[in-house]
């Protein structure tokens, strides 16, 4: 893990006719973001120049071949196109796609090589990345791909974490896709996360049932009997504080899920919905359980606001900062176990 300088932090930049850059530009407007690590946007000179024209903003930047060039105290571009492709703002392109490809490829390279440290992923459109060699729904399953580990979408708010069983699946292949296996990697996944990436010692983690009112005994579905309720039963007895399965329809609104620190929902937008209703546009989308840390906003292209300089940076600013700190609990995560006397001096401390 990283000993000296400031933690190099990779920005692939989307979808070029969304807001990813501009939110990406207007977080490192702020002087002091510098302070905490050193940005490294996958793109191209010519292209994020004009969007800081077209944005008015004041910045400056440093363009570099490779990212092991990059210059801390300035915000690094690594070309990865020379050509100048066109930007639409607003507008569902391939070309967006295509580019928007270009840009992921290089940055999770980068990371692969420890070139950057961590990555940031800006909005994608989930229609124009489809190409012949990039058949994925979104960045997830691409990341889970190239980097070791199990992955898990896991959308993190201050102390409200959301991760899923499923993800970018249609709603009537859910049940039928939720296994006793995945159900156990997932909950492990999470666990290993909670304790590595955040810092809890003991993760307490809520399972949200299948059908409404978890299945209702059998009346509504026996999913939530049959397939959830055992596995919940086996690796609480196995030591993990997992509980559950809860009725999604009043977890959220009677409180319930402030008495855990993660809560595991079965589908999108189980999850999503209620994730986004109560983080106010500061949520992030963090991909936990792979070797390597990315995080990005919880938000989408936004086409409706691109190119108008109304998009608001909070998440983009949260994910950058949600990156570093997941990225330093890890080193003191890794040296905690590496060093047991360091950890009896931690616990007599506290």
């Amino acid at each position: 893990m990283k000993e000296k300088g400031k933690i190099k932090l990779g920005i692939s930049i989307g979808d070029f006719n969304g807001i990813g850059i501009e939110v990406a530009l207007k977080t490192f407007e702020d002087p002091r973001m510098m302070d905490f690590c050193t940005p490294i946007i996958f793109a191209s000179n010519k292209m994020i120049t004009q969007q800081k024209s077209d944005l008015e903003l004041g910045l400056h930047f440093n363009g570099i071949r490779d990212a092991s060039q990059v210059v801390d105290g300035k915000i690094n571009i690594v070309n990865v196109w020379k050509e100048t492709p066109r930007v639409e703002f607003g507008q569902a392109t391939e070309e967006a796609g295509k580019y928007a490809i270009k840009s992921l490829r290089a940055a999770v390279e980068a990371l692969k090589n420890d070139k950057i440290d961590v990555l940031v992923t800006a909005p994608i459109n989930k229609n124009n990345i489809q190409a012949e060699d990039f058949k994925f729904p979104g960045h997830t399953d691409f990341l889970a791909q190239e980097l070791k580990g199990e992955s898990l979408m896991f959308m993190v708010a201050d102390s409200l974490r959301i991760g899923l069983l499923t993800d970018h699946i249609a709603v009537k292949n859910v049940a039928e896709a939720i296994t006793p296996q995945l159900i156990r990697d997932k909950v492990q996944t999470m666990e290993k996360s909670l304790k590595m990436d955040f810092g809890i010692r003991r993760p307490k983690i809520a399972l949200l049932g299948i059908n409404p009112h978890s299945g209702d005994n059998g009346t509504i579905g026996e999913e939530d009997d049959k397939i959830l309720k055992p596995v919940i039963q086996e690796l609480f007895e196995a030591g993990t504080l997992v509980y559950g399965p809860y009725s999604a329809d009043s977890f959220f609104g009677s409180n319930t899920h402030s008495n855990f620190d993660a809560i595991l929902a079965a589908y999108h937008d189980q999850g999503l919905i209620p994730f986004k209703t109560l983080s106010f546009g500061k949520g992030v989308n963090y991909t936990a359980g792979l070797e390597k840390v990315r995080t990005s906003p919880d938000h989408g292209t936004a086409y409706e606001i691109a190119g108008k300089g109304q998009a608001d940076e909070s998440s983009f600013k949260e994910a950058v900062f949600s990156a570093i700190k997941i990225f330093k609990n890890r080193a003191e995560h890794l040296a905690l176990n590496k060093n047991p006397l360091q950890k009896q001096k931690v616990k007599r401390a506290s």
